[in-house]
């Protein structure tokens, strides 16, 4: 694992302008978002908190799980697909103020997503400097599905977990990013993304150390440091999957469907895993029109894209924990075979793919950059007013 500064500190000063950035791209975001569902005469606290998957949520906050929809072809959603500390955190804000279960989500959201763009500067800044961990905070608040974090939806709440977690591994604080873990974990499948990252961690410690042992034979207060931090270094290792094993065991338990109980609930769901094979369908099959056509180069653009900066990362040598967990959630993102309109937002949480692009624009004069990144966030306002007033993030 690439050395850092361990002495790093991200105090709430140093990162005040990745969080006032962040916070304009997204306000931008929620007036286009008024403005243009009032002209549709719609609601936008209603697109906000009670449409799509944030209705589930809510659900699962004020009657617990157990309940589910019987489709006409005869398939069961239920809301045992959804993880529960977003419903926890919902329950536990109304329960402590005037607020209904659906604005406890929008609440729980926005705070997260506020701690999810600190974290994500602090990864910056640790890996690249202070300048690139603000464009990235920004940059990850002006991407196009970037109104998702503004929901009452898990993504916000994940990626601040994850990012915080993945910030913890660097430091190799480990039983922090063991409970960073775990806690990622119990809000989206995903949360193996984090696990992987603080075994693999883990494991590179270790052989290092091991490489490195015979020339610290002789110092007795390394040795006992060392010691010390094994110790920590064994507990984040067992809290980190204790979180998701815990949910799918519970699930496995509840539905009588054993390991792969949670599994079977996310077939009913047409969530799977089938390698991209079903994805190259649906882009495939938009080459039937020229309109659909255009839709089809988009998303092999896209595609190519995300790749593009992940293999970008790769000549750069960040981290392998960064790495492995990027790799993992964008492997997931693309390869599962669920609804394909949901992909753009299970990306989010793919922070590290921005550092590429983060680093070149701090490489550039000030006026330059601001320049770019208010235009993307013009960009992402109005897409993102577009797609809640359409189809949706479902």
């Amino acid at each position: 694992m690439t050395d850092v500064d361990q002495r790093h500190r991200p105090s709430p000063r140093h990162a005040a302008p990745a969080l006032l950035g962040y916070a304009a791209v997204r306000a931008l975001g929620l007036l286009v978002l008024a403005v243009w569902s009032a002209a549709n005469g719609k609601s936008a606290h209603t697109l906000l908190t009670a449409r799509w998957d944030s209705l589930w949520y809510t659900r699962v906050a004020e009657h617990g799980y157990g309940w589910s929809v019987t489709l006409p072809d005869g398939t069961v959603h239920s809301n045992l697909a959804f993880f529960p500390l977003l419903p926890w955190l919902e329950r536990f804000v109304s329960a402590v103020s005037p607020l209904s279960y659906a604005d406890a989500g929008l609440v729980v959201s926005l705070l997260a997503s506020l701690a999810a763009a600190w974290g994500i500067f602090a990864v910056g800044d640790l890996l690249h400097g202070r300048r690139a961990g603000i464009c990235l905070a920004v940059l990850w608040g002006a991407l196009p599905v970037g109104i998702v974090t503004s929901m009452a939806y898990s993504e916000a709440l994940f990626t601040a977990l994850a990012a915080w977690g993945l910030y913890a591994v660097l430091r190799r604080h480990w039983v922090l990013a063991g409970l960073l873990a775990a806690l990622a974990g119990l809000t989206r499948p995903i949360g193996a993304a984090v696990v992987a990252a603080v075994w693999v961690a883990a494991v590179l410690w270790v052989v290092r150390e091991r490489r490195g042992r015979g020339a610290q034979r002789g110092l007795g207060r390394a040795a006992a440091g060392d010691g010390r931090e094994s110790w920590r270094l064994v507990i984040g290792v067992l809290l980190a999957p204790l979180g998701a094993a815990g949910y799918v065991l519970w699930v496995g338990r509840r539905t009588g469907g054993g390991l792969f109980g949670y599994l079977d609930v996310q077939e009913q769901w047409g969530n799977g895993f089938d390698g991209g094979m079903a994805f190259a369908g649906f882009v495939a099959d938009r080459f039937t029109s020229p309109l659909g056509a255009l839709t089809g180069v988009g998303l092999i653009v896209g595609v190519a894209l995300v790749i593009w900066l992940y293999v970008a990362g790769v000549r750069r040598h960040e981290p392998v924990p960064v790495l492995v967990y990027t790799g993992i959630v964008v492997v997931l993102a693309l390869c599962a075979s669920g609804y394909f309109g949901s992909k753009p937002r299970l990306l989010l949480p793919a922070f590290p793919l921005l550092l590429p692009l983060a680093t070149a624009l701090a490489g550039r004069r000030t006026s330059r950059s601001a320049w770019v990144l208010g235009g993307l966030a013009a960009l992402s306002a109005v897409y993102g007013a577009f797609w809640l007033n359409g189809s949706g993030p479902p």
